[in-house]
């Protein structure tokens, strides 16, 4: 080994060293902040599933390394991305006719040496809901026609290999929702009187992944949504802050015999959100010639759904690969959820 070698070396295990600790202290205070606060959060859009190929497996990617699609679930994930850009344009046609749109985009500059720089964006409709007010009538009310409540997310991340083993990665981003104008009641000149309902505030999502050296075995953690409270009129709440652990493997790497032509990939989370109790979600995806991909997953202690299920194609066309995936998720009373995800990179 030589000397430069040995610095290099000498220098990453301090930071190793501090950046774990300060992961602990954080994951420390997360869980303390879930206990306090279980099912007092807003902004819940956050904790809805975007991209297609993490959701059909059950969600469970904190231990994946992937690329700019990672910066919804483990922003340490995109650190080692293949390529130049990544682009991820998506759609979750989620429950009571609410749609999602997502983007997310990573640029690898230098080779990743200085490591990788990502946009996300995220944003909600919730279609027309009508309003009224109550009124002296035979109805009890008068209408007042429609609003249409709206959110968004747009976040910058960066990620980092700091050794070959060890990557982090962080996200900031701005979160808002306007829940439109509600009618507080009528001036002298019986003019309605407006009041806007809409919060805006930074938040902070923190990851670590590690490849354990045991063939493929990747371990990962994650902290999303952390913030300052949130107040719309009298009462604050918190945003949906979540914890995850996350396991992943090529299963394939057992057979002791290097396969071009098939990867078997199983990931497991257990996940410590701030709003509801935790849950351990598990997931598969099998790759046939790097060509198409069949998920599945499971989602242990959730009420309303569980089983998820989901396909994928990707081909490369000269120095560009394309994808589309695709992922279906029974959802209980409410049906079922369909998510679409096209990728790009180069």
């Amino acid at each position: 080994m030589n000397r430069e070698h040995s610095n290099k070396c000498t220098t990453a295990r301090p930071l190793h060293v501090t950046l774990s600790v300060i992961l602990f202290l954080l994951t420390l205070s997360t869980v303390t902040l879930a206990q306090q606060k279980l099912a007092q959060t807003g902004l819940k859009f956050l904790n809805v599933g975007t991209t297609a190929s993490v959701t059909a497996m059950g969600e469970a990617y904190t231990g994946v390394e992937s690329a700019s699609t990672a910066m919804f679930y483990n922003p340490a994930g995109m650190a080692r991305m293949r390529g130049f850009i990544d682009i991820g344009l998506g759609q979750t046609k989620w429950i009571a006719d609410i749609s999602h749109q997502y983007l997310s985009l990573a640029v690898s500059p230098f080779g990743g040496d200085y490591g990788v720089i990502g946009l996300t964006a995220l944003s909600v409709d919730y279609g027309e809901i009508e309003e009224t007010i109550r009124w002296n009538n035979e109805e009890g009310y008068i209408d007042l026609g429609t609003f249409s409540p709206s959110a968004m997310m747009v976040g910058v991340g960066y990620a980092q290999a700091l050794t070959d083993r060890f990557s982090v990665g962080a996200n900031v981003k701005y979160v808002a929702q306007n829940l439109g104008s509600s009618t507080i009641g009528f001036d002298q000149k019986n003019d309605l009187i407006k009041k806007e309902n809409s919060v805006g505030v930074l938040a902070f999502d923190f990851g670590m992944l590690y490849r354990t050296g045991f063939k493929s075995l990747n371990f990962g953690v994650s902290v999303r949504n952390f913030s300052k409270e949130v107040r719309y009129e009298r009462e604050g709440f918190q945003l949906p802050l979540i914890f995850r652990l996350g396991l992943s493997m090529n299963m394939i790497d057992l057979l002791g015999e290097e396969q071009e032509h098939h990867a078997f990939l199983l990931a497991v989370d257990a996940t410590h959100p701030r709003d509801y109790p935790e849950q351990v979600n598990v997931g598969a995806e099998y790759v046939f010639m790097q060509i198409v991909a069949v998920r599945a997953g499971y989602m242990f202690n959730n009420d309303e759904y569980a089983l998820t299920a989901g396909l994928g194609v990707q081909q490369q066309l000269s120095d560009m690969r394309i994808g589309v995936d695709y992922s279906y998720t029974p959802f209980g009373v409410f049906q079922r959820v369909h998510r679409i995800t096209v990728r790009f990179s180069y």
